[in-house]
Order: structure tokens, then sequence, then C-alpha cells
């Protein structure tokens, strides 16, 4: 049957699950945490978790929040079980259990609760995992879009804000008007420069709405940039029979992740923080380099296997990384346009890096699933492959395999949720990316000209050539071939 998960019922569990070592109710609050799924419970989390094992800055204790229906649902799951999480580490051959109890409440997902925990003046960071498209972002320019319905609702009616950032603007301005100081905000989200984004927005909208407020907050309010990296699938009902199963432990929305995870973050803390660089975090100046390292091999070697993954019918990223062919086009595409841009980047093993990624990516234990990694390729193309594809043309480097990952991608939009095995497409653009992928059957630069995605690439000589022959090649010679033809042109030339 196992244990049900709660903080009467720790001492019944198996003696290979570690448990708070910990007083859990000499913790005080001091992170509010906005989007608080699983990405957060086996990162900063297990973080914080750690720390306060050395019963070191128990005052920074972590209440959860959220502004999305998903939120709602994990509230529910996590009162029942007092905000406990079973966080399950997968190493290849081997699996660990701990139980994590950083968290003290979940504010209800309601504007005027949320408003309400931020204005305490107990919390001083404010941390948020809320998805890219959680920033209110201009897809063509990466920039605030002042003119998205629910910010225009938040200037026209800020009283009652029906965004994260409006509900943040009301309780900053409470602080200051009681005298209270501010929160650092602090986004754990895969972002290239995810502090300057929250910035931009946050400063965006008080702009509109109170340009006093909005000048306090530049002279008062940090927003670190972080990055943050541990690879982390949702959970489903495979994850929660295994803890069951392995550990005995009845959780409703336990965590499986892998054991790695880094987290680099820029010294910068308006309101104090804790000792965090006791734990394994590492603080620093700027983050620019590990970030763009990350991003470039990391999320871009997720977004460069994913489409060719499903259209190959993988399920599971481990399966597609034991394929010979799709081994040897990452490495391929990673070597030849990839690595060459990062090598300006100082002090840092690039190469090394990309080894210990490809060895994440072969765990068989974790499970995670191409379909997770196809997801939502309109917000995950411009910040993972848009901008090496960019910097290669600015500095006139080939482009024919980022030209062909791109390719493929319009491929799988055509044919995705139609074709056997091949997952459905999950998107919030779906519709404009079939649409652009059939028509790119006869006109290639349909696909490039959805500008909320690729802003002017498609204007893009280069890229427009190669993309077209990729398009065609594929067609005619099929999606294994076109990788081999990459991996090795002068065996697989595009003549038929």
């Amino acid at each position: 049957m196992g244990v049900s998960l709660t903080q009467d019922r720790l001492s019944s569990l198996c003696r290979a699950v570690t448990v708070p070592a910990y007083d859990r109710e000499a913790l005080r609050p001091g992170v509010l945490h906005i989007g608080l799924g699983n990405f957060h419970r086996s990162h900063m989390a297990v973080y914080l978790d750690r720390l306060f094992a050395q019963e070191e800055a128990l005052e920074w204790g972590v209440i959860g929040s959220g502004v999305m229906p998903a939120d709602v649902r994990m509230r529910s799951r996590l009162r029942k079980q007092d905000h406990l999480s079973t966080i399950v580490e997968m190493a290849p051959g081997a699996m660990s259990a701990r139980v994590i109890g950083v968290m003290l409440d979940f504010v209800p997902v309601a504007s005027a609760a949320i408003v309400k925990a931020l204005a305490d003046p107990r919390i001083r960071i404010v941390s948020l995992t809320i998805t890219e498209g959680g920033y209110f972002l201009d897809a063509a320019t990466g920039r605030f879009d002042p003119r998205h319905p629910l910010i225009l609702a938040d200037v026209a009616d800020p009283g009652h804000p029906r965004t994260l950032f409006g509900m943040m603007l009301k309780a900053l301005a409470e602080r200051r008007a009681r005298g209270y100081p501010p929160f650092t905000v602090l986004s754990c989200d895969n972002l290239s420069g995810n502090g300057e984004v929250t910035r931009r927005t946050l400063i965006g909208l008080a702009e509109r709405i109170d340009p006093d407020l909005a000048a306090w907050i530049l002279r008062e309010v940090t927003f670190p940039n972080s990055m943050v990296d541990c690879i982390t699938p949702r959970t489903t009902a495979r994850e929660r029979e295994l803890v069951r199963r392995r550990f005995g432990i009845v959780d409703a929305a336990p965590v499986v992740c892998e054991p790695f995870r880094q987290w680099v973050v820029e010294d910068r803390f308006c309101a104090g923080r804790p000792p965090l660089e006791t734990v394994g975090i590492e603080l620093v100046d700027d983050i620019s380099r590990y970030e763009k390292m990350k991003l470039r091999i990391l999320n871009a070697g997720h977004a460069s296997i994913a489409y060719v993954a499903a259209l190959l019918g993988y399920r599971y990223v481990h399966e597609a990384m034991a394929d010979p062919d799709i081994h040897a086009w990452l490495l391929a595409l990673q070597e030849r346009e990839i690595l060459p841009i990062l090598e300006e980047i100082a002090g840092l093993e690039c190469r090394a890096y990309r080894e210990r990624v490809f060895e994440r990516l072969r765990n068989a234990e974790i499970g995670d699933t191409v379909a997770r990694l196809c997801a939502n390729g309109s917000t995950r193309q411009p910040k993972f492959i848009l901008p090496a594809l960019r910097d290669a043309l600015a500095q006139c480097r080939p482009v024919d395999g980022l030209a062909l990952e791109l390719a493929l991608w319009c491929h799988y939009c055509r044919v995705a949720g139609e074709a056997p095995k091949v997952p459905a497409l999950s998107d919030p653009l779906a519709a404009r990316l079939a649409a652009g992928a059939r028509r790119a059957t006869q006109a290639p630069r349909a696909f490039l000209a959805i500008r909320e995605v690729f802003d002017d690439l498609a204007e893009a000589e280069p890229l427009m050539v190669a993309f077209a022959g990729w398009l065609e090649f594929i067609d005619r010679r099929g999606v294994r071939v076109a990788v081999r033809r990459y991996v090795a042109p002068t065996r697989h030339g595009r003549s038929s």
C-alpha cells in the first residue's frame, strides 16, 4: 500500500529515504516562490533543503504561490501532505529519494491573497518559474509587449491586477508606503538574461501605471540573472507508481529528476540572501558566459534532437540518443556550428561540458520524453536555436545544420499527430505553424515568414536557400537520410 506522505508519518518511511534533518517548526518565511512546479522542487528547494540540514538560514523558508490553473491543483495536492515533496534522483543504474520540507504554506491562487503575501516584510526574495510565456514578451523582438490584453487590463485597473507583474507592483507600492524594504526578484526560468527580462517587464508595466513607483523600483529593487540546470520531466502516473513501489511513499506530486544540478546566480540581493555558496551554488558578478554555454549546448541540444527523434518514432530521449544517426547528427551540429561561436568564452571548457550533457541525455532512468522537448517550439526555438543562427549569419559562418534543424521542425509541424508515433503539435501557435509548414511544401518561405517566431530571418538568403534545399531533400529522401547527409555529405549527397 505504501505510507501517505505527511509530517507525522515521516518516521514510518523506509530508512533508504532521507527526511528533513531540521525542525520544520523553526522555519520562518523568507522566500515567496511563484510557479511552484517540479523544477522549483528539484532545484531551488533541494538547495535550501541542504542548507537547512546544516541548521543554517532557517529564516528563509518557502511560501508557494502561483496564478495558473495548474497552481490550484498543486496547492491542493501539497496541502494534503503538509507541503512535503519526495524528490527522486535517477542516476544510471541507481536511484535515491529524499523528502524535502522547505515549504511552509501555499498561498490561495487569488490576486488579493498573492498581493498580501508579496507585501509581507518577511519576504525578501520573490523567485519565479513561470515559463518563457509568463513574461509578456513580444515574440519577434524579445522585448516587453505593452499591448498584451492582460497588461492593458492591469494598466486600466491597477487596483485589481490580473498579472503576476501587476500583483508585484501593487505589493511593492504597499511596502514603500509602509516604509518596508523591497524584495529581490529572482527569475529561475530558462531565458537569456532572465533577471533583465524580468526587470524590463516590471518596469514597463510600472511606467504605465505609476512612474514614481517605477523610478523607486529602478533604484531599490534588484533582479539578478541566474542560470539554472536540472533535467526534470513531468510527473505522471508512472512516476507516482515508481515512488510508491520503490520507496513505499504515497505522494500525489513526487518529482523525478537527474542527479546533476547547477545554479549560477549574480550576487545582487537588495534585501539579503541565505548563504547559498555553502551548498554548491555559484555566486558570480556576471552569468552571461555560463548562460550562453548552457543555452547553446544543453537547451539547443534538446531542440536539435527533438524533432528528428519524434519523426523517427522515439518516445524517450535516451532511446533517441542511442540511435547512431541522431547521436552523430547532434555531435556534428555542435562541432561545426555551435562550438566555434562559443570558443570565445574564455575560461569555460565547452567540449567537456558538452560531453557531460551527452551523458545526461543518455540517462535512461529519467524517462524524459521526446514529446516534452517538442512542445512549445515557438517559444523554445527563438531562445535556443535562433540566437545561434543569427550569430552564425552575422559572422558569415555556415548555417547548413541549423537550417536542417528548422527544416526538421517544419516537417514535424506538418505531420505531427498524423504520422504514426509522431506526437501531436503542442504549441500556442500550433495552427499558424501547421498552416505555414503545409504551405512550405510549395513555398518554403511561408514557414520562416511567421514573424512572431522568426522576425526577419526569412530575408536571410543563405538560410533561406539551405532551408528550402533541406525541405525538398526530406520530401524526397526522408528524415534519416537527411541527417546522415549532414553528418557525411560526401556519402549522402542531395542528388537522387
